[in-house]
């Protein structure tokens, strides 16, 4: 590693975190899509982290601004995108994901669940599956928004039950019309729609969509990596790799296209940062966070080791890797919180701490009450910290 890089501190990074997260208060965007492309992409796996990742990045908001946004607006939508995983993108940058990720990750989906309908034998092939989701479609054009359930009763295909793994140990009878619905989706002719139930559900109704613009995907991908970089520089080519689930060479093709600059960090690695963006960050006024389960300024990286102390790990994460509930100071991960089944929000900070951050953690503990209201958050994966506050 070269000295005569320019060197980006631990605590600048922190600054960065804090400034383009929009996480210190003075950052904090106005408006949703803002807030989700300030990190890019918003996970999507567990409802409550998209409103609640929002939450903390806007001056103002209530869960319906977010349903607006989701559902009669339509300037934020998920997509099944980057590492196979579901996320919350805006609008604008939804052709890009759909290019760079979301396209190849439908052709995956597609010959995935023709293979399991040949080896089940029942005669079911491409063109079954073609009539099947014309007659999912029509069905939606019909019913208007309507849940995977109503889809079945409406479709006779989408009754039929096939055996995957036929004669081996796994072997096991399923449904067609979950893979069908998860195609359709993946293809972009589909979307999420608003649930049955209140914001926290994850049992959406399915609504008929035009698939997204196209865009070449070297472009496609090399957008998502200068926003990346913008987000989340200086990293290296690992997290980034890790962040997409892309392979490592396209990974490097996308960041060698935005003409990533090297800078390199006080842990002695060579890191990335978008083009100029290397001079020093200013440090924002002091900030907490509560930051809901798998926010991204948690998993944004693969290595977390400037915001957050690997003695905590065991704490906060799950055996999977999956973040829980996080309590953040200054842009470091310090504590976690729950919500325990009365809505009282209880949080821990891991470490010796002064009552300036219990002070500030406090006074966001009942901001993010007041925010919740009377709806009920228990995340889809469970950490240690969360499952020790809650009980």
């Amino acid at each position: 590693m070269s000295l005569t890089l320019p060197l980006i501190t631990q605590a600048e990074r922190r600054h960065r975190l804090g400034h383009r997260h929009g996480l210190a208060p003075s950052a904090r965007m106005a408006t949703v899509p803002q807030a989700a492309d300030a990190v890019v992409a918003l996970h999507a796996t567990d409802a409550a982290t998209v409103f609640l990742s929002v939450r903390a990045r806007l001056t103002a908001s209530d869960p319906t601004m977010v349903e607006q946004a989701l559902y009669e607006d339509v300037s934020l939508v998920r997509l099944l995108s980057m590492r196979n995983t579901l996320f919350a993108v805006s609008t604008d940058l939804a052709p890009y994901v759909d290019s760079s990720t979301a396209r190849a990750i439908a052709v995956k989906e597609r010959r995935s669940l023709l293979k399991h309908l040949d080896e089940d034998g029942q005669g079911l092939d491409a063109v079954w599956l073609a009539d099947a989701e014309r007659a999912a479609l029509d069905a939606l054009d019909t019913l208007g928004p309507s849940a995977g359930g109503q889809l079945s009763a409406a479709v006779p295909a989408l009754r039929r039950k096939i055996t995957v793994g036929r004669g081996k140990k796994y072997e096991a009878e399923t449904g067609v019309a979950t893979r069908v619905i998860r195609l359709l989706a993946a293809d972009g002719r589909i979307r999420r729609d608003r649930p049955r139930g209140a914001w926290t559900s994850s049992q959406y109704r399915w609504v008929h969509t035009e698939p997204w613009p196209v865009v070449p995907v070297a472009e496609a991908r090399a957008e998502i990596a200068r926003r990346w970089l913008r987000a989340y520089g200086p990293a290296t080519e690992a997290d980034f790799k890790w962040w997409t689930g892309w392979t490592l060479t396209e990974a490097r093709k996308a960041l060698a296209a935005t003409g990533a600059e090297q800078v390199r960090l006080e842990s002695g690695v060579t890191a990335l940062v978008g083009p100029g963006d290397t001079l020093p960050e200013t440090a924002p006024e002091p900030w907490a966070a509560l930051l809901p389960a798998l926010d991204p300024s948690a998993m944004g990286w693969a290595d977390r080791g400037f915001h957050l102390d690997p003695e905590y790990r065991g704490a906060l994460f799950d055996y999977a890797g999956n973040v829980g509930p996080t309590v953040w100071w200054n842009g470091e991960i310090v504590g976690g919180w729950a919500q325990r089944t009365d809505g009282r929000i209880v949080w821990r900070l891991l470490g010796s701490r002064d009552r300036t951050v219990e002070r500030a953690v406090s006074a966001e503990a009942a901001r993010l009450a007041e925010w919740i209201g009377d709806a009920r958050i228990t995340p889809r994966f469970r950490t240690p910290l969360e499952r020790e506050l809650v009980a």
